[in-house]
């Protein structure tokens, strides 16, 4: 599975279209076989659904992105995974051994 993850700084970020970068992961058998940053090339409605597709992502992990968004995303066949918080790596462990917690979407608008 591929997966990217909102970043600001080392953090999982609070809202997907407007976070610093992507930690874009691999993971394979229960690990994290590969992983690559990838700066935010600006909010801009329905370039990051395209661009991450075109990287092979199936999954994103945020705190909270728009309805609007997520939809998007749908449309893609990328999963969103919403109301995550905390260190980046936490949140790869926890994908990665099917213990990550999910919630309600932290995005205000």
């Amino acid at each position: 599975m591929k997966v990217a993850i909102a970043t600001d700084g080392s953090q999982v970020s609070g809202h997907f279209g407007r976070c610093e970068k992507y930690e874009v992961a691999t993971i394979t058998d229960g690990q994290v076989t590969d992983r690559q940053t990838v700066p935010n090339p600006g909010h801009q409605p329905g370039a990051l659904p395209t661009m991450l597709h075109g990287l092979g992502v199936e999954t994103i992990i945020c705190g909270g992105a728009g309805p609007r968004a997520v939809a998007l995303f749908e449309q893609f066949g990328i999963n969103v995974l919403m109301g995550v918080s905390g260190p980046v790596d936490k949140a790869l462990e926890a994908l990665a051994s099917g213990e990550l917690e999910v919630g309600e979407s932290t995005c205000d608008h």
